[in-house]
């Protein structure tokens, strides 16, 4: 059985997050392994610990620094890497970068044989728009199960179970197919040491857009179908209002509450 796991390099959100001239997300700051995607890793890994010969393949697409995305998963246990780097996929939008993993995953069909499952997070951290799994999906011609709690693998058959707010649904695909899992399917695994030794003399492809059969046209900005015209600073937190406590603090509280709505 083959998996390939979607990661995706994003900046670090405990750092500054802003805008380039052109309104794309300026991505020259610290970065790190989107924490959406360490939970597709993780489940990649358990769906191919049940399986006899299973392989995870990490992939990427993104600049040079998004290769330490697809290395954190190597350090937890995935067995190879692929990194689609390329200047043509700057500011590449969410069916721009669709296209280039789809045609990823069939670059490795050509030289490595068939994907079984394909498994993604639910959504990057950085972007939060869950659309590139389906339009993946979409593009390769096989099924997908979105926002999985739950999943299994028995034969040919995926089951995943998916959570609403009032009940849960049970789906069924075929393989090959694709999977997205949340944030509540399991605990991902830190990488060990011995994990971390590891990854460095596992296998890493680099691909460009041309090795993958693709113009530079398909992706960037020359490919993009949505634009950000506009970008506006969140305002500063305004400083509140103080109550001081002469006797009365719990009446000003309480007609500040009500004045809010809030009781």
């Amino acid at each position: 059985m083959r998996i390939a796991v979607f990661v995706k390099y994003v900046p670090d959100a405990a750092g500054d997050r802003s805008f380039t001239d052109d309104n794309t997300v300026d991505r020259s700051v610290d970065g790190l392994l989107s924490e959406l995607d360490e939970y597709a890793v993780e489940e990649a890994l358990s769906i191919a610990d049940d399986a006899d010969d299973a392989e995870v393949i990490a992939v990427t697409v993104g600049p040079d620094d998004a290769v330490d995305a697809v290395r954190k998963a190597l350090q937890m246990g995935a067995d190879s890497g692929v990194h689609v780097v390329d200047d043509s996929l700057a500011a590449s939008d969410a069916l721009g970068t669709s296209k280039v993993l789809a045609a990823t995953v069939r670059k490795i069909e050509e030289e490595e044989g068939p994907v079984d499952l394909v498994v993604t997070g639910m959504a990057s951290t950085d972007g939060s728009m869950s659309v590139v799994p389906v339009q993946v999906a979409e593009l390769l011609g096989r099924p997908a199960a979105t926002f999985a709690s739950e999943v299994s693998v028995d034969g040919q058959t995926v089951k995943i179970r998916r959570d609403g707010d009032t009940a849960s649904q049970h789906i069924e695909v075929t393989l090959p197919a694709l999977v997205s899992v949340t944030d509540q399917i399991n605990e991902p695994r830190y990488p060990s040491f011995k994990g971390i030794m590891a990854a460095k003399k596992k296998p890493l492809e680099e691909y460009e857009l041309a090795d993958l059969g693709l113009s530079a046209d398909v992706a960037g900005t020359a490919g993009a179908t949505t634009e950000v015209l506009e970008v506006t600073a969140r305002p500063p937190r305004s400083a509140g209002e103080i109550i001081t406590d002469d006797g009365d603090g719990g009446t000003k509280l309480v007609e500040f509450l009500a004045g809010q709505k809030l009781v």
